[in-house]
């Protein structure tokens, strides 16, 4: 089964059956549709995967479209491809990746190139015969907050190379108009 139930809501209770020793978690739901229409999907599965996170909205396409623009500009001002000014870009404004863990890094020797392993790299420290690396989370999996600090610094960058950029305004509007 590929289907996933997924909504937002809000904790609103917790119970214990003290024969079985088994807890409830209650759940508020605010999109109803996306629970009934699933439900009987689900009902009956032995198990299922949960997870209960802090809710944040999820970043504009609009916005990673308009940051995709205004870096193939600076490519073509830079003799460079969008795609090396989209890893500095990263480098200067992005966010490390972090899990339940901590953040993603990796030591290899000074020698290996960073390119071929997956994943955008930022440099930490070199010592000897080694590098090492902290992983940076793709711009498409930030949320609101962190999209615009990366939208801020990709057009302050652009301004600088006398590249035309939205107004202050347009530029909120955008950062918080979102999709569904």
């Amino acid at each position: 089964m590929k289907e996933a139930m997924e909504f937002t809501g809000r904790l609103s209770g917790i119970t214990c059956d003290y024969a079985t020793g088994i807890y409830t978690v209650l759940l508020q739901v605010n999109e109803t549709g996306a629970v009934l229409g699933k439900y009987d999907a689900f009902k009956d599965l032995e198990r299922v995967s949960v997870s209960v996170k802090r809710y944040r909205k999820k970043r504009s396409l609009d916005a990673n479209a308009y940051a995709w623009v205004l870096m193939s500009h600076m490519a073509s001002l830079l003799a460079t491809s969008k795609e090396e000014v989209y890893e500095e870009m990263l480098r200067r404004y992005g966010v490390l990746y972090e899990d339940e863990e901590g953040y993603l890094t990796i030591t290899v020797k000074a020698d290996v190139d960073m390119s071929k392993i997956e994943g955008h790299w930022f440099l930490i420290k070199e010592k000897g015969n080694f590098k090492a690396y902290a992983m940076i989370k793709g711009s498409s999996r930030y949320d609101t907050k962190e999209m615009s600090v990366f939208i801020d610094g990709i057009v302050s960058e652009a301004k600088e190379l006398g590249i035309e950029t939205l107004t202050p305004r347009e530029l909120e509007e955008m950062k918080v108009r979102w999709k569904p």
